[in-house]
């Protein structure tokens, strides 16, 4: 694949993968057919890997790093901290200096390798100054345990002020054509500080594949149940926008899934989605996507099929929205 960087500093193939749903979130999930889809990536082209100790918790790295073990040279390995799970299954969100190295230090042992190559703040923690937490990431590089920084879900003013204490090498937060928020504001902030764009859940958490109709169509244990987009309230009314894109999928000649991320490509060469899927055959569609160009008219002609603002429903509960910097 064709060649991205992130930042002005981090070259990775212009698709990455993500490895959030290899680990139950989106239904029951095989470990070797997990481990045979990561390397499968790796043996297309992908060089970039994103997992978070958060997810499992903690079972992700440690699938990541069996994967990983005698190809660890072959990719750039992103993980995150920040998401503490207490044993009764609730969540706090922690960026205290002492933690991040804490975190840290975890992560290398689950992982199996001796260097994070880019290290996010998973959520920025409201009751730490954000130069706290960022000194401390940044001293993990100057230990040599991390290779660059990053920080999720956050905002422009927060990211202008951690950019000073260090560079911040990427920004990962949701961008598809059902999550288009960013375009105003964040997208904005990281262009002018020269901060590269990971954008997760590019497929809307497989609703743009237009396979997902109805909430009662989820296992039980699928994080969609908990996600207003997703409930039966909010679904129907959001369905009509998968089918416009299919639509224009066909037209094109490609699987809508091809066409969002094809979409998230045109966007700008500063921006690198990281789909993820727990199939080997959903994996080269989705990497196929790289040869689907679009032109500037067809780019707004989805844009004025997903409009910002068309989605109906937040895209988590009410605590998870909370940890949003915004």
């Amino acid at each position: 694949m064709k060649q991205r960087t992130l930042g002005g500093r981090l070259a990775v193939a212009e698709i990455g993968y993500g490895c959030f749903g290899l680990s139950g979130v989106y239904g029951a999930a095989d470990d070797a057919q997990s481990i045979a889809v990561i390397r499968k990536a790796i043996e297309l082209g992908v060089t970039m890997l994103d997992t978070a100790d958060a997810y499992g918790p903690f079972h992700n790295e440690e699938l990541v790093g069996r994967a990983l073990k005698g190809i660890r040279d072959k990719v750039v390995l992103a993980t995150k901290f920040g998401q503490v799970r207490k044993p009764d299954g609730s969540r706090t969100i922690c960026g205290t200096p002492e933690y991040v190295r804490e975190a840290c230090d975890a992560s290398l042992k689950r992982l199996g390798v001796d260097v994070i190559d880019l290290y996010y703040q998973h959520r920025v923690d409201k009751t730490v100054p954000i130069e706290d937490t960022v000194g401390a990431m940044a001293a993990l590089v100057t230990a040599g345990k991390v290779r660059h920084l990053g920080l999720s879900e956050v905002g422009p003013a927060t990211l202008r002020r951690a950019h000073k204490v260090h560079p911040i090498t990427a920004v990962q937060s949701e961008l598809s054509l059902w999550s288009r928020d960013d375009e105003t504001d964040v997208l904005p902030a990281c262009r002018e500080l020269g901060v590269g764009y990971v954008a997760y859940s590019p497929l809307g958490r497989g609703f743009l594949t237009g396979k997902v109709t109805a909430p009662d169509a989820f296992e039980p244990q699928d994080v969609r149940r908990t996600m207003p987009r997703f409930d039966a309230g909010n679904l129907g009314h959001n369905v009509e926008l998968a089918r416009r894109i299919g639509e224009l999928a066909r037209a094109k000649g490609a699987t809508p899934a091809q066409l969002a991320l094809a979409w998230v490509l045109a966007k700008g060469r500063d921006i690198v989605p990281i789909p993820g899927t727990r199939r080997e055959a959903r994996l080269v569609e989705n990497l196929k996507a790289a040869e689907v160009a679009l032109s500037a008219a067809e780019v707004a002609q989805l844009e004025a099929a997903a409009p910002i603002g068309a989605v109906r429903g937040d895209r988590y509960g009410a605590w998870m929205m909370g940890t949003i910097d915004r």
